[in-house]
């Protein structure tokens, strides 16, 4: 049993990911840990062993297709295994497994966060010269807001994520496909049907993988005494030290709730007049700088299509009170088609980025709100999101 000090930014499900164990396995160890919120820089916790899965050869094995079955490298496997090769390899021979390896850069260790996303995009950009990349503002706390860009055709379309702070599962699924992306058109492949370097030609693809990213963090990492917005938090929080359900940026203004778009009617209806986790809008429109950012980049690119990632529903809005071009129906069936979702005509909501990117450009725009059950989804779901994602941002793409 190993002593673990918690730093700034653990979880216990990045502590288990980096070590090969499981969540359970870290609570079993430390059964109190599974009734704190979140791990509290400075606690000393205890961490097991890393169990190693064992595989006994079957009749017609090889390194190969064992490999091939756990999703591990064939080298790492004999290396594991001394004394075992391709032309040496007894059935009945217990197996000592590898952990699995990472196909790509992009996949979520545990909660996926600001500074994941920043290392992934350093990485992408080094790996894919066609994946460009800056920013697009501040956060209130300072952070860099970033994009992505892929492609080179006049076509533009806008996709952003995790403007909601417990929906942050939306960051690395758009930063998946990106990923996947670049990596078929580097190949000249295929990717679910569609031809990537048809949409590099054809489309110019902006990103903005997490417009929130002060929310997204005080989701995942929780806050502590000797943060400064601490009290702060804690008051529009009602006294809760769990932020799990929190929406809003770390000044409590819900930015789904923030873009001029008939915003005084949406305050009014919502009812809520200081800040706290959801619905409250601020004291004006773009009051914030993660919506403010937002708005001017969109408004800088000029998009044809924009699609705003939230979570969940497996629903697809893409009207606004008549605004919308007479394409954009048989546009967000054709995404639902693709993926399963189910489009929707919604009445009754304003002043999200949606709607004001419709009343705005006049052009398709939709929110798109991947999966099913209670925010934060399961990181168990996430190899069905990131592919549900793909697809609606493929098939706008390819229209």
């Amino acid at each position: 049993m190993q002593q673990y000090t918690v730093c700034k930014g653990d979880t216990l499900d990045r502590i288990a990911a980096s070590r090969g164990l499981s969540r359970v396995h870290i609570i079993n160890a430390n059964p109190w840990v599974g009734e704190q919120p979140y791990l509290v820089p400075g606690q000393i916790i205890f961490l097991p062993s890393s169990p190693r899965r064992r595989y006994v050869i079957q009749r017609g094995d090889s390194p190969e297709k064992v490999a091939d079955a756990f999703h591990v490298m064939e080298a790492s496997l004999l290396e594991m295994n001394p004394g075992l090769s391709r032309s040496y390899f007894p059935e009945g021979r217990v197996l000592v497994l590898p952990h699995a390896g990472k196909k790509r850069t992009v996949y979520p260790a545990g909660e996926y966060g600001y500074r994941h996303l920043c290392h992934d995009i350093a990485k992408l950009t080094q790996l894919y010269p066609r994946i460009t990349a800056g920013t697009i503002g501040e956060s209130v706390l300072g952070k860099p807001i970033p994009y992505v860009k892929i492609g080179e055709g006049p076509r533009k379309i806008h996709v952003n994520a995790s403007i909601h702070a417990n929906e942050w599962i939306t960051t690395p699924c758009i930063m998946y496909f990106i990923e996947e992306y670049a990596h078929a058109c580097k190949l000249g492949k295929r990717w679910n049907g569609y031809d990537p370097c048809q949409w590099f030609a054809q489309n110019t693809l902006w990103v903005v993988p997490m417009v929130n990213p002060d929310g997204v963090e005080l989701v995942q990492e929780g806050v502590f005494p000797n943060n400064p917005y601490y009290e702060q938090l804690t008051e529009w929080n009602g006294g809760r030290s769990d932020y799990r359900h929190w929406k809003a940026n770390i000044n409590g203004v819900d930015l789904g709730d923030q873009f001029p778009a008939h915003w005084e009617e949406e305050v009014q209806r919502r009812g809520k007049h200081s800040p706290g986790p959801r619905d409250y809008a601020g004291t004006s429109p773009l009051s914030e700088p993660e919506a403010e950012a937002l708005a001017a980049f969109t408004v800088k690119t000029t998009p044809d299509a924009a699609i705003s990632l939230h979570s969940q529903g497996q629903e697809i809005y893409w009207n606004y009170r008549n605004y919308e071009p007479k394409e954009s129906r048989e546009w967000a069936r054709r995404l639902g088609q693709v993926s399963g979702y189910r489009p929707v005509k919604l009445e009754g909501s304003d002043a999200g980025y949606k709607d004001w990117f419709i009343q705005e450009f006049r052009k398709p725009g939709f929110t798109v709100e991947i999966g099913l059950g209670k925010n934060p989804l399961p990181l168990e779901d996430f190899d069905d999101l990131a592919l549900e994602t793909g697809l609606v941002v493929a098939e706008l793409l390819s229209i």
